[in-house]
């Protein structure tokens, strides 16, 4: 289980720079797929927010997301740690302010993780992080914003793993626009293989299932005319 992966003692262990870079402002940002863990000491509320709208540059592959981890309660909490979880076809290559996961504290599934040392968050305060993202276009892609204590022994809150992506890729355009919330959508998938449709479902080879039909369609065209010379 992905929270269960996450609350690993080695996470605790990882020593991170101070003072988180600010984000550009991309518009409002959204809790969608967020959702209570561990329960929050009483008057403190912790919430994370990502934008409803990312775009991908089909060049370099590269975005830019904001990370956004809030406070609403009527309480300041006390060090909390913010971490920033890729998935599938979206990497995480750097946060500001943060420090890079060894490949061997992952948690279970992603491909990168970045720990953000939050400190105590004042009630009605929030602290942004500048994501530095690279996408693959031809696979599904998610991220995951958990927030833990500063010890890693519990989890108050996590967003995700939450998709960015698109229905209607635009290969030959200068940037792809991807929505939260929204599975994407492999604009070419590769010759010899279909998309794949989520984490574990194997891709179809193309290639032996066109053997097969070929196969079937010589074997009912030698059937019949076998039929014919005997008829």
């Amino acid at each position: 289980m992905f929270a269960a992966a996450l609350v690993a003692s080695a996470l605790s262990a990882v020593t991170v720079p101070s003072g988180p870079a600010l984000a550009d402002d991309q518009g409002p940002g959204s809790s969608k797929g967020g959702k209570v863990m561990d329960p929050a000491p009483a008057g403190v509320e912790l919430t994370t927010l990502l934008p409803e709208k990312i775009s991908v540059d089909n060049n370099s592959h590269k975005s830019t997301i904001t990370a956004t981890v809030k406070n609403t309660g009527s309480k300041d909490s006390d060090d909390i740690r913010l971490l920033v979880v890729g998935f599938e076809g979206l990497r995480i290559d750097d946060v500001k302010g943060c420090s890079a996961l060894a490949e061997k504290d992952l948690p279970e599934g992603s491909n990168s993780a970045f720990s953000c040392p939050v400190g105590p968050l004042a009630s009605g305060a929030s602290k942004s992080y500048t994501v530095d993202a690279s996408y693959d276009l031809n696979k599904k892609g998610r991220i995951c914003l958990p927030v833990r204590t500063s010890d890693g022994k519990k989890t108050f809150w996590q967003q995700g793993p939450v998709p960015f992506g698109t229905t209607n890729p635009s290969p030959d355009a200068p940037t792809t626009p991807l929505l939260l919330g929204t599975d994407n959508v492999p604009a070419a998938p590769g010759a010899d293989e279909l998309p794949k449709t989520g984490a574990g479902e194997a891709a179809v080879p193309l290639g032996a299932g066109a053997g097969a039909l070929v196969a079937a369609g010589a074997a009912g065209m030698w059937w019949a005319r076998r039929r014919r010379t005997q008829g």
